[in-house]
């Protein structure tokens, strides 16, 4: 009696309180708001409305009476919310106001469509391709245009001496891609945007205006099917949501066992006591499934978070200390100061109980596998070099995983490189002393461990400044450890910065990827320490100077010194030491670059007697075989 007591108290609770979920369920869809001329309801919510209204996972911000969605932490403005068809129209900040003119670019480079969940299904969305060519095109892919937009898209000329392009990239690859000729920038249009002619500049435009578009046709048709354990499947344009049993051999259970969203039985069969005995085997049933998902879950996440203590565990040879999540809070002052934020985390300034500075990276949550942050902790926990940055601790806890770093006072290079307004300009003689450090530094990684690291993102942001401007290198979370007798590395996809990446992490056949890929974003980086601007820019007095290392390259070979106002003799010596080290480690084949410690003997030997390497630069159709890679590159790089 006492046991059937218990379980009529349960079930009663059950009811009560799925009961109470169908309230607020309903209640969510009377609730509507507005921003703009976008009208908002359910299953969307604006970030100021009541609790109850909407779904959370489609939330809203109101923004100077503009209607904004964050897609992969970038804000895109609404355009349209279709409640009939189930879709959202968005767009690009920087693809507003379109002109007849000019192309105005996105503010966000990406390779793949903009979405996040619970968006599960793509509209039929297309890629605009920016080209930049430094000769005419004459192709029905490219429609002449001129980019225009913020100045600091520094990747395309808006000189009248190069030559701009737009292209419907939807079937198109790297192979199709004209010689001299550059893709700047990647932007997503719905093909429904599209108007007459996919060749005409104005159609092309007019997709840009109209914004990308995704659908929630899925998650919302089946959220109360799935909510009461059906099963939802698509039926013709809809979904259909099933709750028939079967047994072992698919066939119909002769027995009742349907139920209607919600637990409620559909079907009444044989009287009180059948019903009974149903009601008490189904409330059994729902608690054992609630508990096993519990258990599941549980021991899903142990076992993740404990793969991560487990690897902590057997590195011997790692020494950073561990700290609980308590006490990266206290170190950070509640996280009190930002200095930056990366693909795999954000960095807070924060402050020892023993007094040192230091810098705490913060890892995503969306990095629930964990891998990212053993790839930081297992290559750069074992270094121990003047010139790479010094991991401190770390901390897991749970799915909290943080990084403690040595504070950089001043900084990353690229703020010294590309002079910005308040910043203290350094000395070509400081500029060579960081370029020298940062060179040790990665043959430190090649060649100084058990194991070879591969840093694969070496440019300005990652070389981080001491107090007495010694360089660092750091952001290990695309490295890489191998074998130190492997001279060829498998990768799945490419990975790192455009304009720093080296050239077989796209064309296979001239190379296989080593460390040298590494050599090579070095060499770009030396480049541009050396010159003081980017090795591609638009704006340069001459068209040969657009892109900096082939200017560089002609003037040597041509008996000149490359001029630079206000240096010195000394200078102008220290300046072409960096520059013919930087053509030897930017060849288009890696067998043609040298090793970082060859690297180091250059810059640090006699300017007399380092000889002129042969053109780094191939065209596309010097380079034999076919190319397979996608222009849609891996959302990695």
């Amino acid at each position: 009696m006492m046991l059937a007591r218990r379980w009529l108290l349960i079930a009663t609770v059950l009811l009560v309180v799925i009961c109470t979920n169908i309230a607020k369920a309903q209640n969510t869809t009377r609730c509507s708001s507005s921003c703009g001329d976008i009208h908002i309801s359910f299953p969307f919510r604006l970030r100021v409305d009541p609790q109850n209204c909407g779904d959370s996972r489609f939330q809203l911000d109101c923004q100077n009476n503009r209607t904004v969605i964050s897609l992969e932490s970038k804000k895109y403005n609404v355009l349209e919310i279709n409640y009939d068809n189930f879709y959202i129209r968005a767009i690009d900040p920087g693809l507003m106001n379109q002109t007849t003119n000019c192309t105005i670019f996105p503010n966000y480079f990406t390779t793949d469509v903009p979405s996040t969940s619970p968006f599960d299904y793509f509209a039929p969305n297309i890629p605009i391709i920016y080209v930049n060519c430094l000769a005419t095109v004459n192709s029905s892919r490219y429609v002449k245009t001129t980019f225009c937009g913020s100045k600091n898209k520094t990747l395309v000329s808006n000189s009248s001496q190069s030559h701009s392009y737009v292209a419907i990239g939807e079937d198109m690859s790297i192979s199709d891609l004209a010689e001299s000729c550059s893709v700047e920038i990647v932007a997503w249009a719905s093909a429904r945007g599209l108007s007459g002619n996919n060749t005409s500049l104005s159609s092309i435009q007019d997709a840009l205006s109209y914004g990308s578009e995704l659908s929630w046709k899925r998650t919302f048709l089946c959220r109360e099917c799935e909510a009461s354990q059906g099963n939802c499947f698509a039926d013709g344009d809809g979904y259909s949501c099933s709750h028939r049993c079967y047994d072992d051999t698919g066939m119909d259970l002769p027995l009742p066992c349907s139920i209607h969203y919600y637990g409620v039985l559909t079907i009444l069969y044989g009287g009180i006591v059948l019903i009974s005995l149903l009601s008490f085997r189904f409330f059994c049933g729902f608690i054992f499934l609630i508990a096993l998902i519990v258990y599941k879950w549980r021991r899903r996440h142990i076992s993740m978070y404990q793969s991560i203590e487990d690897f902590l565990q057997t590195q011997s040879n790692l020494v950073p200390i561990k700290y609980s999540f308590s006490e990266i809070k206290k170190m950070t002052n509640k996280f009190k100061e930002k200095l930056g934020e990366g693909a795999y985390g954000t960095v807070f300034k924060g402050k020892l109980r023993s007094g040192p500075f230091v810098a705490v990276k913060i890892m995503h949550k969306s990095m629930t596998s964990g891998q990212e942050f053993i790839s930081e902790v297992s290559t750069i926990g074992r270094i121990h070099h003047v010139n790479v940055v010094q991991l401190i601790g770390f901390c897991v806890e749970g799915s909290k995983r943080a990084l403690v770093y040595d504070f950089m006072p001043n900084g990353s290079l690229d703020k010294y490189i590309f002079p910005q307004e308040g910043i203290v300009s350094l000395s070509y003689k400081q500029m060579f002393d960081i370029s020298l450090g940062v060179a040790r530094g990665i043959d430190y990684l090649h060649r100084g461990c058990d194991m070879q690291i591969l840093h694969f993102d070496i440019k300005p942001h990652n070389i981080l400044l001491d107090e007495n401007f010694n360089p660092r290198i750091s952001d290990f979370g695309l490295a890489k450890l191998y074998p130190t007798d492997d001279s060829i590395v498998t990768l799945t996809a490419a990975r790192g910065t455009m304009g720093y990446m080296a050239p077989e992490l796209f064309y296979k056949n001239i190379g296989g990827v080593s460390y040298k890929a590494d050599v090579y974003s070095y060499g770009m980086l030396l480049m541009e320490m050396a010159g003081r601007r980017k090795n591609m820019n638009p704006f340069a007095d001459h068209l040969s100077q657009i892109y900096f290392p082939t200017w560089v390259y002609d003037q040597f070979n041509s008996g000149n010194d490359v001029q630079i106002p206000d240096t010195t003799d000394e200078e102008r010596i220290i300046i072409k030491k960096m520059m013919i080290a930087a053509l030897r480690c930017i060849q288009m084949r890696p067998v043609d670059r040298p090793a970082m410690n060859k690297v180091v003997e250059m810059l640090e030997g006699d300017v007399q007697l380092l000889q002129m390497p042969p053109k780094p630069f191939v065209a596309p159709r010097e380079i034999a075989g076919d190319v397979i890679e996608t222009i849609t590159i891996s959302s990695e790089i």
